[in-house]
């Protein structure tokens, strides 16, 4: 049997003349429209009207499908059912007013017939029903109605709404107006369906073609709000998922990711929202780079050699691309192996030098004050450092890492020492006002204290002594007679590094398993005894 068209001009026309060929000339519209608002404003939303509203769509709908089983040729036939069944549809929204009324939209049992006409063949009727769903799940609708979101929530995954979602997504096409509505919609809901189920975010990517779609979205070249919002929901799908992060590595997720960032390896975006999609594209690099396959892919799809360019390019990428290596060579040798083969450590000891004076060349995000921006870098680089170290222990590279901290007589250790002193100083007050807290009364356990010490700068302290530590124990006595001099200058002793060390290895935990952890415990006792 021909279905017809799926979005048929004559349909289309119906929606837009409904009005003017049901109503006589000689009557006010405007006065009608007034009345029908007026109506509408003083309708009680309860559970009978609820049962209205539901009744009454479900009378369209089988409306509409008796006339197109009837007529499947004749779209003329059933286009005045499917203008009914919109107008159903658009009835309907006035429930986002009533979200503690969801659990007995649920048990009227209406949520199958609603979600499966995103499978209609007429487009403008599934793009009613994705403007319906994004309005019931909107975030600020579902705000203080928890429970009642989750019955709803659960509903929708229940009969398939994802599927259809995102099959419906498919076959929108972005140069039309409202079906590029309805996509934004489609994404929107999405993001709304995570917000209240997080399991969501694992489930989509499971059972629907969604990270295929968004890929293909990243990799058109012209920039578009859809554009962007595919990248927000890439980088939201990627944040707390393991499993969606190996998933998109297996389908050339890394390399579409870097050439859509290699696209501003030379320029910058031309507007807040384009520029809020870069960070989302390296939102989703860095969360990419985390499991270690994804790794390797960087490395062999010239990753490193791409963040080098656009930190010499100085553009506005250049603190994402630090952050993206950073992700790229944590406890991961083989990255760092290429970073220094490629001559990444002039541009990055550049880097850690540049940021003293903050070089004026390098744009910064309108979101972030350059104060901030500064310490993000400074934070970066330190880690990056020290992954430097950790990753390359012996050999020829080691050598040319470590003799970066002898050029110019030795002043990267000097820069290193300012900011030992300068996060120190920030963690001792942060210290002392947490004493002060516990003082007044107010308990804080130790984890507590602990992580708000991090919060401080205790981290980056803690990598800026171990990379200390490193040098320390290479026994060059340029290096450490530098050390002794600065720590002396600033009042202070080998044994403050120690002991900064010390609270490090205490508190090194056991995420990676039980013998990661004992050898980096092996490693920071060794820089203990060596000082």
């Amino acid at each position: 049997m021909e279905v017809a068209n799926a979005r048929n001009p004559a349909t289309k026309r119906k929606f837009d003349d409904a009005v003017s060929n049901g109503v006589a000339t000689d009557v006010d519209l405007s006065l009608l429209e007034a009345i029908e608002k007026s109506q509408n404003a003083v309708e009680v939303l309860d559970l009978r009207t609820l049962k209205k509203h539901v009744l009454s769509f479900e009378r369209r709908l089988k409306e509409n499908i008796e006339a197109r089983l009837k007529y499947p040729n004749q779209p003329d036939r059933f286009a005045d059912s499917e203008v009914e069944l919109h107008d159903e549809l658009q009835k309907l929204k006035v429930l986002a007013g009533a979200p503690e009324l969801y659990p007995d939209l649920v048990s009227l049992n209406v949520v199958p017939s609603i979600v499966d006409l995103l499978n209609h063949d007429n487009t403008d009727i599934a793009i009613d029903v994705v403007q319906l769903l994004q309005d019931l799940t909107d975030e600020d609708v579902l705000d203080d109605n928890d429970d009642s979101a989750r019955v709803l929530v659960d509903a929708l995954v229940d009969n398939s709404a994802l599927e259809l979602l995102v099959q419906n997504l498919h076959r929108l096409n972005d140069s039309d107006p409202d079906e590029n509505v309805a996509v934004y919609g489609t994404l929107a809901t999405v993001e709304n369906l995570i917000e209240v189920k997080p399991a969501v975010a694992e489930l989509v990517c499971e059972k629907t073609k969604l990270l295929k779609w968004l890929l293909g979205k990243i990799k058109v070249r012209e920039f578009d709000s859809n554009k962007q919002y595919a990248s927000e929901i890439l980088a939201i799908l990627l944040q707390s998922s393991t499993v969606n992060q190996k998933k998109l590595g297996q389908m050339n997720g890394v390399d579409v990711v870097l050439q859509a960032v290699a696209m501003y390896k030379s320029k910058d975006p031309k507007s807040s929202d384009e520029e809020e999609m870069l960070e989302n594209l390296f939102d989703c690099l860095c969360c990419l780079l985390m499991p270690l396959e994804n790794k390797e892919r960087f490395v062999k799809a010239e990753g490193v050699e791409l963040m080098i360019i656009i930190m010499k390019q100085k553009k506005l990428a250049y603190g994402s691309a630090i952050r993206a290596l950073d992700f790229a060579m944590t406890k991961y040798p083989p990255a760092c192996e290429r970073f220094v083969d490629v001559l990444g450590l002039k541009t990055a000891f550049a880097a850690f030098m540049e940021v003293v004076c903050f070089d004026a060349q390098i744009p910064v995000s309108k979101k972030n004050k350059k104060e901030r921006y500064q310490e993000d870098l400074e934070e970066r680089l330190v880690s990056l450092i020290a992954s430097l170290f950790g990753g390359i222990l012996r050999g020829s590279r080691r050598d040319r890492l470590l003799s970066k901290f002898v050029e110019n007589e030795c002043e990267k250790i000097d820069r290193l020492m300012e900011l030992y002193i300068r996060y120190s100083d920030r963690v001792k007050a942060e210290t002392e006002r947490l004493n002060q807290v516990e003082f007044d009364d107010l308990e804080m356990d130790e984890d507590e204290i602990y992580n708000r010490k991090l919060e401080s700068g205790l981290y980056t302290l803690q990598l800026i002594a171990v990379i200390l530590g490193h040098i320390w124990c290479s026994e060059h006595p340029q290096m450490r007679g530098r050390i002794e001099l600065l720590l002396k200058q600033n009042k202070l002793s080998k044994t403050h590094i120690k002991d900064i060390l010390q609270e490090y290895h205490d508190n090194i935990g056991d995420l990676d398993g039980p013998e990661e952890k004992e050898r980096a415990q092996t490693k920071i006792q060794k820089f203990i005894m060596a000082l």
